[in-house]
């Protein structure tokens, strides 16, 4: 695609990138097929082609619409389209370019800047947030029935282990994660525990920085990576009276996705841009580490899940940072009966923020994906990032929890 950027982004980082990836572009069309938001609407402008052609005209000097703010924003960002593109086109870093624009360019209603301000500085905040979320748990009675569906009910975390082990690793606690669903990553402790690796948490480590960026807070979101970088450093380099990890765990896709990705984004920073590729360097998903233990586990599990499970695998997994198969292979070996439902590849709707700014979209989704999935006729629905999981669980009476959690279960003594 030829391009002829405006003065005000020419020869800048952004502007820069943005070429490189509109260039990439050879209008084919492939990824509409695999667009969920194209799928629903119809609308050229409402798939990855027509907004990549919005965001060209954008940083061509064109006049900047609402109407162009509302198709960039009922993008998921799922990136499906990057999985589909034969020409590699990095969707997903023009769509954040293209709406930081635009974002400048046109004012939104002010209930929406309300809206986005309080999500932008409520949620990646766990102190505000979880108690919010209680708060939310305790009233639900007395809330309407769409309210009711956005809060998840109340877990228990459960005990971690207190054992030392030589083999440590790091993980991200994040920042809604432990209101919504704090089993996670104490049932990965317990699990890790077992297989002689200690999981470390760093107390100053906060959300991945991923909520403010994509809200097009970008300077918020890259001081919520940078915070976490200092945060993880003196573990990383095992200084301070840190012990040395080896790696850090992420068990939400999401926040792995983002926390890949802060080589690239923190790369102008002279600060930062080492360390940050260092950090993108040590991450790995849950599913990247577990199979390194695929026999010990398939030993101690063999016949102890019985369920039919079918997994969901989030699209910051399989389309961000291009992990299929790990799951379910670890399952299946351990000789769990797991399957994939049709269109597997397909986002359910959370996205994010999304299903909050987009709630008639992303609850389209939601239903089209537990339809596939109840054709599975399976008793347990297992994911690998918690927005996936509350946000199906909001439209379904099966059980939906974290894959590890169905291990964990698996693995704990009996009562």
């Amino acid at each position: 695609m030829q391009t002829d950027l405006a003065d005000f982004i020419k020869n800048t980082r952004d502007g820069e990138e943005a070429d490189a990836i509109l260039r990439a572009c050879v209008h084919c069309g492939f990824c509409t097929a695999t667009c969920p938001t194209y799928q629903l609407l119809g609308d050229e402008l409402d798939g990855p082609r027509g907004r990549i052609y919005l965001i060209k005209q954008v940083l061509e000097g064109a006049p900047v619409t609402a109407k162009t703010q509302s198709h960039l924003d009922r993008c998921l960002t799922c990136r499906n389209c990057e999985s589909t593109c034969p020409s590699g086109v990095k969707y997903g870093r023009l769509v954040d370019i293209g709406r930081k624009v635009v974002e400048q360019r046109v004012q939104r209603p002010l209930a929406e800047r309300v809206k986005r301000a309080v999500l932008k500085e409520a949620l990646p905040r766990s102190w505000v947030f979880t108690p919010a979320l209680k708060a939310g748990q305790l009233l639900r009675p007395l809330l309407s029935r769409p309210l009711q569906d956005k809060i998840p009910h109340a877990h228990s975390a459960g005990q971690r282990p207190a054992r030392s082990h030589a083999r440590k690793m790091l993980v991200l606690e994040g920042c809604t994660q432990p209101g919504m669903a704090p089993n996670i990553n104490s049932a990965t402790a317990r699990v890790l525990d077992l297989l002689g690796v200690q999981l470390l948490s760093a107390p100053k480590a906060g959300c991945c920085g991923a909520l403010r960026y994509h809200l097009n807070d970008q300077d918020g979101g890259l001081d919520d990576m940078r915070r976490n970088i200092d945060a993880w450093w003196p573990y990383v380099e095992g200084t301070g009276g840190a012990p040395r990890v080896e790696a850090i765990v992420m068990t939400a896709s999401g926040c792995g996705a983002t926390v890949k990705e802060y080589g690239h984004l923190l790369a102008h920073d002279a600060a930062y841009a080492v360390k940050a590729e260092r950090i993108s360097a040590l991450t790995r998903d849950l599913s990247e580490v577990m199979p390194a233990f695929e026999e010990e586990l398939a030993r101690r599990l063999r016949g102890k899940i019985k369920q039919r499970v079918v997994y969901h695998p989030p699209c910051t997994l399989q389309h961000g940072q291009q992990i299929r198969g790990k799951v379910e292979g670890l399952l299946r070996a351990a000789g769990v009966d797991v399957t994939l439902c049709a269109d597997s590849h397909l986002c359910c709707g959370s996205a994010g923020t999304y299903s909050l700014l987009q709630p008639e979209l992303s609850l389209q989704l939601r239903d089209r994906k537990l339809a596939s999935l109840a054709a599975t006729e399976a008793e347990v629905i297992v994911s690998a990032n918690v927005g996936c999981q509350a946000h199906l669980q909001s439209g379904t009476q099966t059980p939906v929890q974290h894959w590890i959690e169905l291990i964990d279960r698996a693995l704990a003594p009996a009562a």
